[in-house]
């Protein structure tokens, strides 16, 4: 019985690794370059993070600047400052600076983005354990 599992693994591995990912058409109806795989790994990575959800969240209601933030979140100007730079990597927000203070806003990828993650279902409503 090992034996057997062994080769079906074995198979299943050997069978991964021969897939070509650029061959295969994406449920959005076109092919997609290993590029854009990474991209879109590297953004589910960023906002995967709970403080960073929440940041989105007090971002889609409109800019804040650190300080509004961190009073809300009840977060370290640090840790809050650290979010957003991650967050601007990946081109999700955007800043302005007004006077001494730097205001934080969404860019319009980041407003479309944060809308798409707050509609996903709470997988429990969906009969998940």
């Amino acid at each position: 019985m090992i034996t057997y599992l062994t080769r079906i693994l074995h198979k299943c591995v050997d069978d991964v690794s021969y897939m070509n990912m650029g061959s295969y058409v994406c449920c959005s109806g076109s092919r997609i370059s290993a590029e854009r795989y990474s991209a879109v790994a590297m953004i589910l990575k960023t906002v995967s993070e709970e403080s960073r959800l929440k940041l989105l969240c007090l971002l889609c209601q409109g800019e804040h600047c650190v300080g509004e933030m961190m009073t809300h979140l009840s977060m370290s100007q640090s840790l809050v400052s650290h979010h957003l730079r991650d967050l601007n990597d990946v081109g999700i927000v955007q800043s302005k600076k007004v006077g001494v203070k730097v205001f934080y806003s969404l860019t319009p990828y980041g407003r479309t983005l944060a809308k798409a993650l707050f509609k996903i279902p709470d997988y429990k409503k969906l009969g998940g354990k």
